[in-house]
């Protein structure tokens, strides 16, 4: 959306607020031991008590309230009773909603106790992307440059990026225009640029050895068609003249 009035940019910065404090609650919440359904339903419990609403749930029926990934999934995981996290697990947690009429979207991903799998170094160079991904982005920006970037510092850190999964704006809805903000350059994607006071979701999807997200046997869940492992992380944004303002800043990534 682009954000024209003051009470705009206060429901996005409130559901946003709202989507960044259950991730950073959801993953010090998460442990070995507990199953993915544990930490759904304690992120149910948290955007009920701050009245928002889970936007898979609401939106597409999605069997819990958050995205709930480990190992070998990208991304769209959903939370079981007989997924119990163990010592070296990575996992990715996804969460989104609405609250007012506005939308918000954030994740991460992370280690769950020791670095067993030896991910760290992934898990930090997705971080270490977006992060840097992010302060490029202003109005007049090219998306497809922004692409070109990811790509390019995935390659760098000796990694590949899925290509099908790719940021989105939001705002008054889950996923809007500029859709396909992709993790990787697309020479016929020159026309395109970040507007100013736009809100948008930017996420890096980096991958030790998969280029494409396939869809797994439940019919929600990701899967990478080469396997191996996928990191992601993501921040939804205010598109600036200058550096954007972070609005899911208070997860902590």
């Amino acid at each position: 959306m682009i954000v024209k009035t003051e009470e705009e940019l206060q429901g996005m910065k409130r559901v946003s607020d709202a989507v960044a404090t259950t991730l950073q609650m959801m993953r010090a919440y998460t442990r070995v031991g507990l199953s993915t359904k544990d930490i759904d339903k304690y992120g149910q419990q948290i955007l009920e008590e701050m009245g928002a609403k889970s936007a898979p749930f609401e939106t597409y029926g999605f069997p819990g309230y958050s995205c709930i990934s480990v190992n070998n999934e990208i991304a769209h995981g959903v939370p079981s009773d007989q997924v119990i996290l163990k010592n070296g697990d990575i996992i990715n947690i996804d969460v989104s909603a609405e609250l007012n009429g506005f939308w918000s979207d954030n994740g991460c991903s992370f280690i769950v106790g020791e670095d067993i799998q030896e991910l760290q170094h992934l898990v930090d160079t997705s971080r270490e992307i977006l992060l840097s991904a992010i302060g490029q982005i202003k109005g007049g920006v090219r998306i497809c440059d922004i692409g070109k970037l990811i790509e390019t510092k995935a390659k760098k850190a000796g990694y590949t990026v899925i290509r099908n999964l790719s940021g989105h704006g939001v705002g008054r809805s889950l996923h809007e225009e500029p859709d396909a903000l992709t993790n990787y350059y697309d020479p016929y994607d020159k026309l395109r640029r970040f507007k100013k006071n736009s809100t948008v979701a930017i996420e890096t999807f980096i991958a030790t050895k998969s280029t494409i997200a396939d869809e797994a046997s439940d019919g929600w869940a990701f899967v990478g068609n080469k396997g191996g492992f996928v990191a992601q992380h993501e921040h939804t944004i205010l598109v600036t003249s200058d550096k954007p303002v972070i609005l899911t800043e208070m997860n902590g990534i």
